[in-house]
């Protein structure tokens, strides 16, 4: 049952929680750019603490002649003339480069060349300055071409997406396996293509345009894009088949696998003989770059100008794939990577070549998007579940343990298997989880404790609903068994005042009446447990512990006391209250076991108490009018006063129950209890009871002639007994008589 109800308590948290996780699982669905930049940030991170190792296995495949800034201040200008491009590929050939792949668009015709010379002075009338034989000289670009068709030379184009330039005729078509991949693959129709002659005479052709992402940087490499309906290879690519001898890259996409036959189209793996690259659907290679360049960079001006013998040459680039590319400002080849903020574009060709030929992939496989989602819905839901239960503190640590199990496991997929594992979504889920389910039970917390104060702030202290407020779990509704102490109030007199006065009238007097008397109640830490017209019945040990309920109860009636007694004084003089004159009341303490709860029926609760307790308060209430004391005690609660001003009045057997009880009147605090008047007022109030419990009436009435009941307030009580005796000696008890005085009334 406790269970049940538990669960139900839960239940809106949880509910929450879920709704929280379906709204992270839409967005996973739907990849919103904001968070597909955080994905890229976490792979950023991992490349930066984990860079590829620059002494990796693509260091000796590799090399980049780079055309630096030196290079720039040694040769001249860029452009510069095509015979300085025609000896530093001859050089490179001769030193036994595997391919030579320039990351330079050669479209324009070499304008140092001595046919383009010799027609700008024709425009100008001055060729006759020049020989007759100038024009005859070989061409630059066809000197180039010479050189180009002496060595494995890949050449360079850019794409674009206008329609200008021609189709491009790649020198070695891709074999398709599947749908061809529009859907995903980057398509363009444009192109600048190098010169025909220079392209012609190269062994390989491929394009070197490079997206970055939305951030600007650089992570993954494209080794294919559509020009026209035509699959044309990277830069990169072509390099690595020229250099091996390699026939056709085979493209696979997604229904040629197998894998995804009602997703058809996207490219999902590229085959470069004997190698598998694993790529995304755009045909794209994740680049895992190193924190500095782990192929040998050399520097272009050495090698032209013949600074680098050639031996040296060999040894830097014998059997190796040589990128010719520009790290100068003015080249405008600089890209933002995961590690460097600019570095030249030809390394992203370079790192990606030799990642090839190493066999060596970053990948982000197929499956990584179902085991993240199946991720999501595993901890999300587990963390839903338990979360309610935990709390918010060992919450906090279950959802910090999974968040660092995923983000372990995605580092652990980084550094030893090359896996690209996404942790956002997962990590997204246990927090928002987390968050909102945290929310959701703070909001229920508060709604209980404004449930809470809703309920008792009327009955109870603020300080005990304050304490109730902070711990719920100590309040335990339904009905328990306390031992308690209970205080009924009640108004002397109050019928005849109800007939003298107009229904409001009645009811403004009660509340002037109420209003102070419950306050003190509530300060000496009562529970309010109804009001009962002009009576009040309250109660102590409930709901909370009160380990000295009968030292509150006690000192509250006294108190009520007093209060009446300033209220009698102050009252009727004020303008426009309704105050009967001398206002008495009788107030009956007792203590004992009794049930206290929510009981009703299932329509109206009420927190109540019920119990012999209970009656015995409301009868000892009335015996107060019987002996003339404003406040009478039973026994239990009496034994608990020790150091109180009480006195014991008589043994009494109350209207419907078969046992005596002996009964005390409360007459003032531990103060009066010190008073030598209030002990001998003591000593002669018992030595009177016990001759008349023995019938000796002349000793009786004599120990009675020796206690002063008016000091104290109680004349009334010695008058009861001066009757009580006379009635005795009247009408004798006889000899089994046991000294309890039956009421005869409530």
């Amino acid at each position: 049952m406790f269970q049940r109800l538990r669960a139900l308590r839960d239940a809106p948290a949880l509910a929450a929680g879920l709704g929280a996780l379906a709204l992270v699982v839409l967005l996973q669905l739907a990849d919103l750019g904001a968070l597909e930049r955080v994905r890229l940030a976490v792979f950023d991170a991992y490349q930066q603490a984990a860079p590829r190792d620059p002494a990796g296995a693509d260091a000796a495949r590799v090399a980049v002649v780079d055309i630096d800034e030196a290079s720039i201040a040694k040769l001249g200008q860029w452009p510069w003339p095509r015979t300085e491009l025609a000896e530093l590929t001859d050089r490179l050939a001769r030193a036994g480069a595997a391919a030579i792949a320039f990351d330079i668009v050669l479209s324009e015709p070499d304008r140092t060349s001595p046919e383009e010379v010799a027609a700008l002075h024709r425009r100008l009338g001055t060729e006759l300055a020049l020989g007759e034989g100038f024009a005859n000289l070989p061409g630059h670009d066809a000197l180039l071409a010479r050189s180009f068709a002496g060595a494995p030379v890949v050449t360079a184009y850019f794409l674009d997406r206008g329609g200008h330039g021609e189709a491009i005729e790649p020198k070695a078509g891709f074999t398709l396996h599947g749908t061809m991949p529009t859907r995903t693959v980057r398509r363009y129709d444009g192109a600048i293509q190098p010169l025909p002659v220079l392209e012609a005479a190269a062994q390989g052709n491929g394009f070197v345009s490079i997206e970055p992402d939305a951030d600007g940087i650089v992570r993954r490499a494209p080794l294919v894009a559509i020009h026209r309906g035509v699959l044309v290879p990277s830069l990169g690519l072509e390099a690595v088949r020229v250099a091996r001898g390699d026939g056709s890259p085979d493209l696979t996409t997604s229904d040629g696998s197998g894998e995804t036959l009602e997703a058809p189209g996207a490219a999902v793996s590229l085959r470069i003989g004997a190698d598998v690259i694993p790529v995304n659907d755009a045909g794209e290679m994740w680049v895992h770059f190193a924190r500095h360049t782990a192929h040998a960079t050399l520097p272009a001006w050495r090698i032209i100008e013949g600074d680098m013998p050639d031996a040296e040459l060999a040894r830097a680039v014998a059997g190796r794939i040589v990128f010719i590319g520009g790290s100068a400002a003015g080249l405008q080849d600089l890209v933002a990577t995961p590690l460097a903020e600019r570095t030249a574009g030809v390394n992203v060709h370079a790192a990606a070549a030799g990642q090839i030929l190493a066999g060596d992939f970053l990948e982000r496989p197929d499956w990584a998007y179902g085991l993240e989602l199946a991720l999501v819905l595993l901890l999300g839901v587990g963390l839903a579940l338990v979360l309610p239960r935990l709390g918010a503190a060992f919450g906090a640590l279950a959802a910090v343990g999974g968040v660092g199990l995923v983000v372990g496991v995605s580092w652990l997929a980084f550094t030893r298997a090359d896996y690209l594992l996404d942790p956002t979504y997962p990590v997204l889920a246990l927090l928002v989880v987390y968050a909102v389910q945290t929310v959701a039970v703070f909001y229920r917390e508060e709604r209980q404790r404004a449930y809470i104060h809703a309920a008792f702030d009327r009955y109870l202290s603020p300080e005990m609903v304050r304490r109730i407020a902070e711990d719920p779990h100590s309040l335990e509704l339904g009905g328990e068994e306390r031992e308690m102490s209970v205080l009924m109030c009640d108004i002397r007199g109050f019928s005849r005042l109800s007939e003298r006065y107009a229904p409001h009238e009645v009811i403004a007097f009660l509340i002037d009446f109420l209003t102070p008397m419950s306050r003190i109640l509530l300060d000496h830490q009562a529970t309010l447990d109804k009001y009962i017209g002009d009576a009040i019945l309250a109660f102590w040990n409930a709901p909370l512990d009160d380990p000295e309920h009968p030292q509150h109860a006690a000192r509250a009636a006294l108190a009520m006391l007093a209060e009446l007694e300033e209220l009698n004084r102050t009252m009727p003089t004020r303008k426009g209250v309704v105050w009967p004159g001398e206002v008495k009341i009788g107030i009956g303490l007792n203590a004992g076991l009794c049930c206290v709860g929510n009981m009703g029926s299932r329509q109206r609760l009420s927190y109540t108490l019920i119990g012999d307790t209970v009656n015995m308060a409301s009868r000892l209430e009335g015996l107060t009018k019987q002996y003339g004391v404003p406040i009478v005690v039973g026994s239990t609660l009496a034994a608990e006063l020790r150091g109180f001003a009480l006195i014991e009045i008589d043994r009494v057997r109350v209207v419907g129950r078969d046992a005596p009880d002996t009964i005390f009147a409360l007459l003032g605090d531990e103060i009066l209890a010190l008073d030598p008047q209030f002990t001998a007022l003591a000593e002669a109030q018992n030595h009177m009871l016990s001759e008349l419990r023995a019938q000796h009436w002349d000793a009786a009435e004599a120990a009675l002639e020796q206690v002063d009941y008016a000091r104290f307030g109680v004349a009334a009580l010695g008058e009861h007994y001066v009757e009580w005796i006379a009635d005795l000696r009247a009408s004798p008890p006889g000899p089994g008589w046991d000294g309890v005085y039956q009421a005869t009334s409530k």
